[in-house]
């Protein structure tokens, strides 16, 4: 329990310096990426704050690890963290974890959870294209037979991709790019049934709560109404 302590205690510390890693990490990575022309000062400048924030990345994951009391419960529920360490291009998907922290997405309510649902979902499709479209362009702009030589290309591709559309206009052929066609495409159909799942229950809930309403009528509507009293006639007592 001591070391369970000490890892909140951790976290708590570091939470928001971590957001804040994550930030510059994919500020300065896609700075890397879109900016082919920059000088080498600032090109090395850059490539070593990646290098340093990566090490940050590391010391966290290990100290939070090794404090944890059980570890297994912790990998399992710490993958993007651990993602992170390994593909360090996955770090700014820890984001998403901190929209939990905003007030009005909490509580265990069923619209809570929906809204919670679509806006962390929605957060997580923008970044999955941006980080997965970065990444294909950095691997197949200058690759022989390549035809994605524009972030707008490796863009569109990974927009058409993930819809499971697939024009064949635009198409990776490095190993790494096809891997990422791999990841996006795994990502796509998990994140369609995932919509689908949310509005699907969204409507049944809706359809629930009209019935119930009915119902709750027509139980008002068939109650009998109480008998007013006419009060005392004229020449009687009251």
């Amino acid at each position: 329990m001591a070391d369970d302590a000490k890892r909140r205690r951790w976290e708590s510390a570091t939470v928001w310096p971590g957001v804040v890693a994550s930030v510059v990490f994919l500020v300065a990575y896609s700075w890397t990426v879109l900016e082919p022309q920059m000088g080498r000062p600032l090109y090395g400048v850059l490539v070593s704050l990646l290098a340093l924030i990566w090490v940050g990345f590391l010391v966290d994951y290990v100290v939070r690890f090794v404090l944890a009391e059980d570890k297994r419960r912790f990998v399992r529920h710490n993958v993007v963290d651990l993602l992170s360490v390994l593909i360090p291009v996955a770090r700014p998907f820890r984001l998403i974890g901190d929209l939990f922290r905003i007030p009005s997405l909490r509580g265990g309510s069923g619209s809570h959870l929906r809204r919670r649902i679509v806006i962390v979902a929605g957060t997580f499709v923008v970044m999955f294209i941006y980080v997965i479209s970065l990444a294909e362009y950095q691997v197949e702009r200058y690759a022989p037979g390549s035809n994605i030589h524009s972030f707008g290309d490796s863009l569109w591709w990974a927009c058409v991709t993930m819809a499971t559309v697939g024009y064949g206009d635009y198409y990776p052929v490095t190993v790494a790019g096809r891997l990422l066609a791999i990841v996006l495409m795994i990502g796509g159909v998990a994140i369609v049934g995932t919509a689908s799942a949310t509005i699907v229950n969204y409507l049944n809930d809706q359809t629930q709560q009209a019935r119930e309403r009915r119902a709750r009528e027509h139980e008002r509507a068939d109650r009998p109404r109480p008998v007013e009293d006419p009060g005392p006639r004229d020449g009687e007592d009251g």
